[in-house]
């Protein structure tokens, strides 16, 4: 499946072949964590689940609002993702740096995170700015939560400041 949506898409064949991005399944099980900001329910694994809404209560009572933009995404919704900036005209090459092949996407996992705040522009560098991020950078880690695309990390993706992964 991969290799033909990897065709389709116009992805080399030689992704992730050496070994920086690693391939991620679907989980079997993931619960509902509420909407997103455009009302699209968003879900995660359940041990996720409820390490973010602990996370984000303890963030809300330090006056700090942490906002789900993105959950769990699908191999295929990944795929339409991509599919649909080819459409719109993206360079095949933009495109990855931004976002991952499918299969190569951590939000397949279920244990990633898109992030925003109130006064922030989602899904921008601008995040690193606000009082959610100083807050995300000294207090994430204690729920087993690391932002996983900092500045020139080796998988060669662009700079994530909204981007966290559960790794415990």
């Amino acid at each position: 499946m991969l290799l033909e949506l990897h065709k389709e898409l116009g992805i080399p064949d030689d992704y992730g072949s050496d070994g920086v991005k690693p391939v991620f399944e679907e989980p079997a099980d993931l619960v509902d964590v509420g909407p997103n900001l455009v009302g699209r329910m968003q879900r995660l694994t359940p041990e996720t689940a409820a390490s973010w809404q602990e996370m984000q209560a303890v963030a809300r009572d330090a006056g700090i609002a942490l906002l789900i933009v993105s959950g769990f995404r699908s191999i295929a919704y990944q795929a339409s993702l991509i599919r649909n900036k080819i459409n719109a005209g993206q360079e095949l090459s933009d495109i990855l740096s931004v976002n991952a092949a499918p299969g190569f996407s951590e939000h397949h996992t279920g244990r990633a995170i898109d992030i925003a705040t109130p006064g922030s522009r989602p899904l921008t560098e601008e995040f690193e700015s606000s009082e959610a991020f100083v807050w995300l950078e000294k207090n994430a880690s204690q729920y087993g939560f690391r932002m996983s695309y900092p500045r020139e990390n080796r998988q060669g993706f662009v700079y994530e400041p909204w981007h966290w992964a559960k790794t415990t």
